[in-house]
């Protein structure tokens, strides 16, 4: 006698039930959300730095391509370089090499930032402030300026004042060090975005890091407030990427975006080329989340958290 269940026949295996076709759907789904996305910009500027002293968590990633992300629904972005490594000027296009004027003059020889302010082939939209390899002796040559703290605070009030067709976000992209350049960075900002990649000690230095945050409220800065936390290199294939998401989502409950960059070869592929991922595959994994967070940022937009802040 046949056992009940040896007569059933086993049930065909269905492409449309593989997870290569189930992440395919979700991708389809999300882009035809995002072309569905109305935002409404406030015609401000919001200041953000992007900053995180531990190195490899796709800060440069992350500042670049919400820029570019920004510029597709419509806004207009100035991406500030303040790493010495130039990575962010390399990504958006725009020439660094040492003899062009950059960041390093405006923060030593006060040269208005106006003067050094290049277009980014992507988009009429997308400016940079470019770095250059002078930038790397700024640290120190800051420590007799006058005033060394707020010279990039003073140059972007400056530039913003005079500007007439209005910027709707300025992102500083910091070194990856709490030196004199990423208090410039802080001092000129409004708002803190973290990225925080999906991996082992993934919080380590980050207490750092807000305790300067703190220590900028107090002394130099009080509007400045952590208002975004954009989660990185995510592989949802894995227990720990999960595990690190939950608890930061714990700790920072209001802070984090929903929106979570994944693993991308197209997002490491795409600075190579002198270009954004959003500019090299709009239509890839990494580009969407990209265009997510900016979406979320934008309607997140942080005036009403500000005034509780202490």
């Amino acid at each position: 006698m046949k056992h009940p269940d040896e007569s059933a026949a086993p049930a065909p295996f269905s492409l449309d039930d593989s997870p290569i076709a189930r992440e395919l759907s979700d991708l389809t789904a999300r882009r035809r959300a995002l072309d569905k996305a109305e935002v409404v910009l406030t015609g401000r500027t919001r200041v953000l730095t992007v900053s995180n002293q531990k190195g490899g968590v796709g800060k440069t990633t992350t500042a670049v391509n919400i820029a570019a992300a920004l510029v597709s629904v419509g806004a207009r972005v100035l991406v500030i370089d303040l790493d010495p490594q130039g990575n962010a000027s390399t990504a958006l296009g725009v020439p660094h090499t040492a003899d062009i004027p950059s960041i390093y003059d405006v923060l030593i020889d006060e040269f208005p930032l106006a003067d050094i302010i290049q277009t980014s082939p992507e988009s009429p939209d997308l400016l940079c402030a470019p770095s250059t390899i002078h930038l790397a002796g700024a640290e120190i040559e800051l420590v007799s300026q006058v005033a060394r703290e707020h010279r990039l605070k003073t140059a972007l009030d400056d530039y913003l004042a005079g500007d007439e067709n209005k910027l709707d976000f300025v992102l500083i992209d910091c070194p990856p060090s709490l030196g004199l350049l990423t208090i410039n960075a802080f001092t000129a900002a409004n708002e803190l975005m973290i990225p925080i990649q999906c991996e082992y000690y993934a919080l380590e230095g980050l207490s750092q890091l807000l305790g300067t945050v703190r220590m900028i409220q107090k002394h130099l800065n009080p509007a400045l407030f952590l208002s975004t936390i954009l989660l990185t290199m995510y592989d949802g294939r894995t227990r720990l990427a999960q595990q690190v998401a939950e608890e930061v989502r714990e700790h920072f409950p209001n802070e984090v975006l929903h929106a979570v960059i994944p693993r991308s070869v197209r997002v490491s592929e795409a600075p190579s080329f002198g270009q954004t991922v959003i500019a090299y595959d709009r239509q890839s994994a990494g580009a969407i989340a990209y265009r997510e967070a900016a979406v979320e940022i934008i309607r997140r937009d942080s005036a009403p958290q500000k005034e509780g802040e202490s």
